[in-house]
């Protein structure tokens, strides 16, 4: 867990005497370690692959997530009912309800009993057209019911070489979090995750992945200010390992990882206990 502080002052008056006190807050942002199975698992083998991960993964120290598809969610979330591991989506549409065949609504996440959904994933972004104005209404829409949205960004690798990287984020961020008020924004994920490591084994350095998720922070705290940047929690992506989970979820501004492949392996439970693998 990170801890981050800001001042408060109390002023106080008694028999028309002021006395000021400057004191300092400290809360801790707590770890994230979220798995996003993608296309993945039939509901037999998803009740199987959480079986035998519940007892190594059920950590108090992080809070644990699933991100599994839309025909797991119920069985996972009964499979799960008595720990305190959550259960999220991988996806969600922008409307309440109507004709949008294959869809879902935020209302119909809620009521199976998911808490989280991952926006804006690179592969939805690449294979279904979604582009920030969608990801907005998608975002929108999900902070409207308090689910709380895993919004993902990221670079390719030629972005990356051609030393655009901050800006292209900075622009994902402020076009995702458009009209989303403070209130709403402060509960909010965010993961950074580099498209040019996303399942390629590739892995962004300790310091390439920390100085983005900085910069993030950066970003939410140009729109909304330094107490909502400090405690949203942002996470690092794309070829998590139990190998380099260490390494990165230590760094200041790196508050867990979105970890694909790896989640639906027993190294997951490595991952969620990195501090006791240390």
């Amino acid at each position: 867990m990170w801890k981050y502080g800001f001042k408060c002052v109390i002023i106080l008056t008694t028999n028309g005497t002021t006395n000021i006190l400057e004191i300092e807050v400290y809360i801790m942002r707590r770890k994230l370690i979220a798995g996003n199975w993608k296309m993945n698992m039939t509901p037999s083998q998803a009740v199987k692959l959480v079986n035998e991960l519940k007892p190594h993964v059920d950590n108090k120290d992080v809070d644990v997530l699933f991100c599994v598809p839309a025909i797991d969610i119920i069985p996972v979330i009964n499979e799960v009912k008595d720990t305190d591991i959550e259960v999220g989506a991988e996806n969600v549409f922008y409307e309440e309800k109507g004709a949008y065949t294959g869809e879902l609504s935020p209302e119909m996440l809620v009521d199976a009993g998911v808490k989280y959904v991952i926006i804006g994933h690179s592969e939805r972004r690449q294979y279904f057209n979604e582009d920030d104005d969608i990801i907005n209404k998608k975002l929108k829409k999900v902070v409207e019911h308090d689910l709380i949205p895993i919004l993902c960004c990221g670079e390719t690798l030629e972005q990356r070489e051609d030393g655009v990287t901050l800006d292209f984020i900075r622009k994902q961020i402020n076009n995702a979090f458009k009209n989303i008020p403070s209130e709403k924004a402060i509960n909010c994920v965010i993961a950074y995750e580099p498209i040019w490591a996303i399942g390629t084994g590739k892995v962004a350095t300790t310091e390439q992945a920390q100085e983005v998720c900085c910069a993030i922070r950066g970003f939410i705290k140009d729109i909304y200010g330094s107490l909502v940047a400090d405690q949203i929690r942002i996470l690092y992506g794309g070829s998590v390992s139990a190998a380099n989970a260490s390494a990165l979820f230590v760094q200041p501004d790196i508050d867990g990882g979105l970890v694909g492949g790896a989640s639906l392996k027993p190294e997951f439970a490595q991952i969620v206990n990195y501090l006791k693998e240390e």
